[in-house]
C-alpha cells in the first residue's frame, strides 16, 4: 500500500513538472509571436494577403530563388505598379519595420525631387489612412534612391508633405548586394509629421520607372514588424 501511494505521488510530481515545462514553452512561443509580426514571407514562397495596384503599366513581380533563398523580384520597364498589404499594425507593440533588399542598377540622371524624376529602383512605404478625411492620409516612403544621398528627406513631388520620402540607400550603395534595414516607424512618423501616430494601416512596396521610362530590377527579402 505504501509503495502504491509513493508511486502515485511520484507520478503526480512528474506530471506537474511536465505541465510547468510545457507552460513555459507555450508562454515563450506566445511572447515571440507577440514580439514579431510577419507581413511578407517571401522566403516561404508566399504572397498571402498582398494585393496588386497598377498606376501605369505593370512592374513584373514574382517569387524566385536567388542564392538559395526564395525572394520577391521586381522588374520595371517604363511602368509603375506595386504590391500592398492592408493590415493594422500596433506601433506600441511592434514599432520596428524590418526588411532586406538589393538592386541591379541605378536610374541615372533623375531629379528625384521632381515629378519627372519620381522613380525608384526600390521603395517600401507605410501608410496611415485618413478615413473619410482622405487629405489626412500620411505616408513614409523609404526609398533606394539613384541620385539622392543617403539620409536625405523631402516631400513627395506629387502629393507634397502628405508623403515624406526618406533615402535609406543612395548612389553610394553597392549594386547586387543585400542590405538589411530596420526602422522605428513610430519615431519616424513623430519626427516627420509631428504626431504620435500609434497605428498604420497599409504596407506597400514598389519598383517604378513610369516617369523616366527606364528599366530597373530589384529584389525584396522578408518583411516584418518587431518589438525591438
Amino acid at each position: 500500500m505504501y509503495r502504491m501511494v509513493k508511486d502515485r505521488v511520484t507520478e503526480i510530481l512528474i506530471m506537474r513538472r511536465l505541465f510547468i515545462a510545457l507552460l513555459m514553452i507555450f508562454t515563450t512561443q506566445n511572447l515571440l509571436a507577440e514580439s514579431t509580426l510577419m507581413l511578407g514571407e517571401f522566403s516561404r514562397n508566399s504572397l498571402d494577403g498582398w494585393e496588386h495596384k497598377s498606376f501605369k503599366g505593370e512592374t513584373r513581380y514574382q517569387l524566385q530563388t536567388l542564392d538559395g533563398v526564395r525572394v520577391l523580384t521586381a522588374d520595371s520597364r517604363g511602368a509603375a505598379s506595386g504590391l500592398f498589404k492592408k493590415q493594422s499594425i500596433d506601433l506600441e507593440q511592434t514599432p520596428f519595420l524590418n526588411w532586406s533588399w538589393r538592386i541591379s542598377n541605378y536610374l541615372e540622371g533623375l531629379n528625384e525631387q521632381s515629378k519627372v524624376g519620381d522613380d525608384y529602383a526600390a521603395r517600401i512605404y507605410v501608410v496611415v489612412k485618413g478615413g473619410m478625411a482622405f487629405w489626412q492620409t500620411k505616408a513614409i516612403n523609404y526609398v533606394w534612391a539613384s541620385n539622392t544621398q543617403k539620409d536625405r528627406v523631402w516631400p513627395n513631388a506629387f502629393v507634397g508633405d502628405h508623403a515624406m520620402m526618406t533615402a535609406l540607400r543612395g548612389p553610394e550603395a553597392s549594386l547586387n548586394k543585400w542590405y538589411s534595414e530596420k526602422r522605428n516607424v513610430r519615431n519616424d512618423l513623430q519626427k516627420l509629421f509631428g504626431e504620435d501616430l500609434r497605428t498604420i494601416d497599409v504596407v506597400a512596396l514598389m519598383t517604378d520607372t513610369d516617369n523616366s521610362n527606364k528599366q530597373v530590377s530589384a529584389y525584396y527579402g522578408d518583411i516584418w514588424f518587431s518589438k525591438d
